[in-house]
């Protein structure tokens, strides 16, 4: 209820935010997409740098991997945890703390040779990405009116996909020409100028009333209707990634695809996983709960296929294109929802959703990786896929009937 007088004030406030691009949304949702795509990009990028950093430190690959399982094990913790010790600031000062944390956190990790130090630099820039990912999709939620929340969020999120298209690569070609060190540096630079463009272009916001009780608003975290919202975010982004995480040996090596051509079907996943994002977000505003059904039920079909048609060169690369397009193409709608269903906590909804998101990908990557050893070998992700993704479909359809006497809570779902 206080979070729908919220969202009024700031649909009025975000006039001041920039013009509108013909979409209907601020300019200020554009700039927190591109706050999202830095941090993605920096979650994902060291798998392209990898052996650069192993080279340079002098260390193991399995030891420069750690990187990447440090930045997510600081994601899951600091997506809810910063979103509860940040709850009675102002949200745009916590976007700007969280921005110029993860600018820190990249000078030390350019200018750092102890690998001790940059795991600790990483897992600090993961705690703040943590807090910007889930403080971004309210603020989004907050400065558009209620026909336009969930295309905000998917907006959002479709940042966090473009880093798959273009950070990622971008980032790793930085790496040859400059030294990995160099990837980190321009990061930094670039999110130092994403501080500049937040602090001018997104509403300002009141900190939260002291009137209210901390306990309050973690008592709204009891709803039923979140915790499903949540489990559903852990089995589809799980599901997904359990296949995708090993796509590169499943392409080539059971695929018969040269390796040559991985890095364009990767590129179609990416840019139908951006696509799918925004089409999701706008689908969204109107179906929501048809948007989270749809989407793992086709999912499921993918992976299945892609489990079962292993000898097919172009079915499994069409397969892998229609993974990206519908895999998590409704993260952003099950965002919006966590959001609404968290009531007077809608951050901290938020970054439990995001924890659940990260969550799931580890869940799903370890069973997967598991599973490589077995009789399934190659097969094996893309089983598990399909078995995770398909659990999604529970928790969706339960939120679906819950909601069908309700229809508004498509749109604007409250306790």
């Amino acid at each position: 209820m206080s979070n729908e007088a919220l969202t009024a004030s700031a649909a009025k406030r975000s006039t001041t935010g920039g013009s509108a691009p013909s979409s209907g949304l601020p300019l200020a949702v554009y700039v927190l997409a591109l706050g999202t795509f830095l941090m993605l990009t920096t979650e994902f990028v060291i798998a392209g740098i990898l052996p650069e950093i192993a080279g340079d430190l002098r260390i193991s690959l399995a030891q420069a991997g750690s990187l990447i399982t440090v930045f997510a094990v600081g994601m899951v913790i600091g997506a809810p945890l910063l979103a509860l010790l940040t709850m009675r600031l102002s949200k745009k000062l916590t976007l700007l703390i969280a921005l110029i944390v993860f600018v820190a956190g990249h000078v030390v990790v350019a200018l750092g040779s102890d690998l001790t130090v940059l795991m600790v630099a990483r897992f600090i820039t993961a705690l703040a990405t943590g807090a910007f990912w889930a403080v971004s999709a309210v603020v989004a939620s907050n400065v558009v009116g209620s026909s336009l929340k969930s295309s905000a969020v998917g907006v959002v999120a479709a940042g966090g996909s473009l880093a798959t298209v273009l950070g990622v690569p971008i980032g790793a070609l930085v790496a040859q020409h400059l030294g990995w060190r160099g990837t980190f540096w321009a990061l930094g630079i670039a999110a130092a100028i994403a501080v500049v463009f937040i602090a001018r272009l997104v509403p300002a916001d009141a900190p939260q009333s002291q009137g209210s009780s901390v306990l309050g608003e973690l008592g709204d975290l009891r709803s039923p209707r979140l915790w499903l919202v949540l489990a559903a975010c852990l089995t589809t982004t799980g599901g997904v990634l359990a296949a995708y995480s090993f796509i590169a040996p499943i392409l080539t090596d059971q695929a018969g695809v040269p390796s040559a051509l991985v890095p364009l079907v990767l590129a179609g996943f990416g840019v139908c996983s951006f696509l799918g994002t925004l089409l999701g977000g706008r689908l969204g505003d109107r179906h929501a709960h048809a948007a989270t059904i749809v989407t793992p039920a086709v999912t499921t079909l993918v992976l299945l296929a892609m489990a079962l048609l292993t000898g097919s060169t172009w079915t499994t690369v069409a397969l892998v294109v229609l993974l990206g397009a519908f895999g998590l193409s409704a993260n952003s709608v099950l965002i919006h929802l966590a959001v609404g269903y968290a009531g007077r906590a809608a951050t901290l909804g938020s970054g439990l959703a995001v924890a659940a998101f990260n969550a799931g990908t580890a869940i799903g990557t370890t069973i997967a990786g598991a599973t490589l050893t077995s009789s399934l070998g190659l097969s094996g992700p893309a089983t598990v896929g399909t078995i995770i993704v398909a659990l999604a479909l529970i928790p969706t359809v339960v939120l679906a009937m819950i909601a069908r006497p309700r229809r508004s809570a498509e749109l604007a779902p409250s306790l």
